[in-house]
């Protein structure tokens, strides 16, 4: 299973990393036209703005697998290992509800979504908002994941060390 995830989020890391060189090109290209030609792309200036929120939206999911967002880690590496583990549990509720929630919201708003049309691409603008699913659910199953693990006791040592802050070195980690 976990090599099956692997791979899917591998997946997802190579389509941010298209979106964004996707994203680069279509800019480089429009400035080039609209230095050399005086003319510009228009297709070029929607579409990388797409990309970007693509590249946004993608990236909190893989940030958030890594458990590399912000955090407030000068409070929590002061608790010990119970305080860790309850702040895991709480912060994992929050962050599910949220994520719940900005689903749900994305889902309700698919239907107007896919109703209208990019004003020069004519795509419908649920190719562009409908990432807010991907994202959403991503992190829903991400925390429910984390919760499972937190209250079945198969958290590890590392996680809760990388939860508050200890980022251990590479000998360190060698060590262990």
């Amino acid at each position: 299973m976990k090599k099956a995830t692997d791979l899917f989020f591998g997946f997802v890391g190579a389509l941010m990393v298209f979106s964004l060189a996707a994203m680069a090109a279509m800019v480089f290209l429009n400035v080039v036209l609209r230095y050399a030609a005086n003319s510009g792309l228009n297709v070029s200036d929607e579409l990388s703005r797409y990309f970007f929120i693509w590249v946004s939206f993608i990236g909190a999911v893989l940030t958030f697998r890594e458990n590399n967002h912000l955090g407030i880690e000068t409070l929590v590496a002061k608790f010990s290992r119970k305080g860790r583990l309850v702040c895991m549990v709480i912060v994992n509720v929050i962050i599910a509800f949220c994520a719940a929630v900005f689903f749900w919201g994305t889902w309700k708003q698919s239907g107007i979504n896919a109703s209208m049309h990019a004003p020069v691409t004519g795509l419908p603008m649920i190719f562009v908002y409908g990432v807010g699913m991907f994202t959403g659910g991503g992190i829903f199953i991400i925390a429910l994941e984390r919760l499972w693990r937190l209250l079945t006791g198969r958290i590890t040592d590392d996680e809760i060390a990388h939860f508050a802050g200890e980022n251990l070195s590479l000998e360190e980690l060698a060590e262990r």
